[in-house]
């Protein structure tokens, strides 16, 4: 059985920084897209991260570019998303996905098949 558990979510004042971690079990983490998803009420899933655990390569939605990156740890099949300088439109549920066996191409959050069960992320002005 899949799991993916997220922690590291909070609230935290503009210009702060939070650490997300998503550990993967029962998963087959290696050579896979794995990414980080938000959700803020009354919006859609965005994409924000992902990463291709096979070569490391990243990819970045451009709010989020130069603020956030995405990190993987292979001994532990975890997941990093490092946040900073955060702003209030970053105050999202912020999920882990996972892929089953594809690489990154398409990163909408239609070809996941794994979802972790979000951690809200808070930012005030």
């Amino acid at each position: 059985q899949v799991q993916l558990v997220e922690s590291g979510g909070g609230s935290v004042q503009a210009g702060g920084s939070l650490r997300l971690s998503c550990a993967a079990s029962g998963y087959t983490y290696s050579r896979n897209c794995l990414g980080w998803f938000r959700q803020a009420p009354g919006k859609e899933r965005e994409g924000v991260a992902h990463i291709y655990t096979g070569t490391r390569s990243t990819y970045y939605a451009d709010s989020v570019k130069g603020r956030f990156t995405i990190s993987q740890d292979d001994a532990k099949n975890t997941v990093y998303l490092q946040m900073n300088s955060l702003k209030p439109e970053d105050t999202a549920m912020y999920y882990c996905a996972a892929k089953d066996g594809a690489g990154c191409l398409f990163r909408g959050p239609d070809g996941f098949r794994y979802w972790g069960q979000g951690t809200q992320v808070t930012v005030s002005s």
